[in-house]
């Protein structure tokens, strides 16, 4: 766990979060399927995302229209229920109890006209509810879109890397897979229009961007509104408004979430002192920085430690 940031210029937010929040696609399942079929997800605390590689299939959220997918399609879900179906009309089925009474990771409905990969994503300790928060319920990478051309190629590699089987398979395609996650994050931010409002609209905005790399690359920094104001290049009265009306929380209520964030990561790997931790993400004091964890977690740093 990397906790001192350098005022290295460039730095990715995006890379920053996933690594110091420990983010894998722990489990990639597979679904062929024909004819009637339809499976339902429970909501849960990850991230999720799911590929067509062959015919298609309907996503259903609550309280979004039904969106149908298509092969090369992508889409990434957040905390939310969701059912996969080839018909939007179908009740369905419980899929998790399907994939578990398989034994494993790949489900067979009556052929392969519709064939899908999918996979979830988790965090290490406590970790996923920064990303989760700022990130939308759900992102479509459409296989016609600008960007989506690095999700195809993965997509046929991922598909190719299962036919092979060969040594090695597991952890190539656990690689594949973590590529696919951020290559459709990459490619729904670069769509024009898609994100306005959240943070990966921040990240894509030029001002607020360099707000975001500034923070992530020294989060230890003493910052304030006027100095966030003068990385962006705007008045501090406007600065604050945008960020707030663009990511969701005031600019120092987010390097305050994102330096807890850290400590917490740190803690869980027990390999360093609270003190050293409150320092390194920015606390002169001890105190302070216990005020502020509780405040935030509910309970001191001592209780996130390792055991």
């Amino acid at each position: 766990m990397v906790l001192s940031h350098t005022s290295k210029v460039g730095t990715d937010p995006l890379s920053d979060v996933l690594n110091i929040l420990g983010a894998r696609v722990t489990r990639r399942t597979r679904l062929e399927a024909a004819g009637q079929w339809a499976l339902a997800f429970p909501a849960i605390d990850r991230l999720k995302f799911v590929a067509i590689l062959r015919g298609t299939g309907w996503m259903l959220l609550p309280g979004r229209p039904p969106q149908l997918l298509s092969a090369g399609d992508v889409c990434v879900l957040g905390r939310s229920a969701y059912v996969v179906a080839s018909d939007p009309q179908l009740p369905p089925s419980d899929g998790q109890a399907l994939y578990d009474a398989t034994g494993g990771d790949v489900a067979h409905l009556g052929g392969d006209e519709t064939v899908a990969l999918g996979g979830s994503v988790t965090f290490a300790a406590e970790n996923a509810d920064f990303l989760l928060n700022m990130l939308p319920e759900f992102l479509l990478v459409p296989g016609s879109s600008a960007g989506s051309s690095a999700v195809a190629t993965i997509l046929s590699l991922m598909s190719g890397e299962a036919e092979r089987d060969g040594i090695g398979s597991d952890i190539v395609s656990a690689r594949l897979a973590d590529v696919l996650l951020v290559e459709a994050i990459r490619a729904y931010s670069a769509s024009v229009g898609q994100v306005e409002i959240g943070w990966l609209g921040a990240l894509s905005d030029p001002r607020l961007g360099r707000v975001l790399r500034a923070i992530h690359a020294n989060v230890a920094q003493p910052w304030t509104v006027a100095q966030l104001a003068g990385v962006a290049g705007m008045s501090r009265a406007a600065f604050s408004a945008t960020f707030t009306h663009r990511v969701g929380q005031p600019p120092l209520s987010y390097v305050r979430a994102w330096r807890l964030t850290i400590a917490r990561a740190a803690l869980a790997q027990g390999d360093t002192t609270v003190a050293s931790i409150a320092n390194k993400v920015g606390y002169t004091s001890q105190s302070a920085f216990g005020f502020a964890f509780r405040a935030a977690f509910g309970s001191p740093p001592k209780a996130h430690g390792r055991s």
